[in-house]
């Protein structure tokens, strides 16, 4: 069965479609709930603003499926934007409530002398849960990134590595099934290959 991206109009599709396909997997785009809750992989991206991300799941429907791929067995990655809805609210212009599957809340940078906001570029990963599966084999390294916002988590366990942007910045989380990556997998080269590579090992 296919890797599932989740389709509901807000992400960078044709990317991640392809970085999926060049690892050697079948990839469906799709926002039929039947595919995504049949598919062995469920990915949700996401670029733009969370309220507005939020409302295209729910007018959709697929904020439900989302959730019930999360209360399951079959492993989901969000990515980028995708990654903040998973956590229970979001700030940017006035206060969401995301998907609340992993318990925290995404906030706006803090203004700091020589960090830019955005945040965009190269950055180095400092893992933190050496034993999850998104990290097997791997070796700290640089992603790339491009966020206004990033998220909190409320319980430590959920922190998989981060970055440092002035302050430590969450950049992967994993709660059971469900993992994030603040940064795009799909634009960050070889390790970023590796992170997507290794989650898609990842079995129900």
């Amino acid at each position: 069965m296919a890797v599932a991206i989740v389709d509901y109009g807000m992400g960078n599709l044709h990317s991640v479609s392809k970085a999926i396909e060049r690892l050697g997997y079948e990839c469906l785009v799709t926002g039929d709930a039947e595919q995504i809750l049949a598919a062995e992989s469920v990915i949700l991206p996401g670029v733009g603003a969370f309220g507005d991300a939020m409302e295209h799941l729910r007018s959709t429907g697929l904020d439900a499926v989302v959730k019930k791929v999360a209360a399951g067995k079959q492993p989901m990655l969000g990515i980028c934007l995708g990654m903040q809805l998973l956590f229970s609210s979001g700030e940017e212009y006035g206060t969401h409530e995301g998907l609340g599957i992993v318990p925290g809340s995404v906030v706006r940078f803090e203004p700091r002398e020589g960090f830019k906001v955005p945040h965009m570029g190269w950055n180095r990963l400092t893992f933190m849960k050496g034993d999850s599966p998104l990290l097997e084999g791997l070796e700290e390294g640089h992603v790339y990134f491009v966020h206004s916002y990033h998220a909190l988590v409320e319980q430590e366990s959920d922190l998989i590595a981060v970055t440092d942007y002035g302050y430590p910045v969450t950049a992967i989380v994993g709660r059971g099934n469900v993992f994030g990556m603040q940064f795009h997998p799909e634009k960050s080269g070889e390790l970023g290959m590796k992170l997507l590579g290794n989650f898609l090992k990842i079995k129900a």
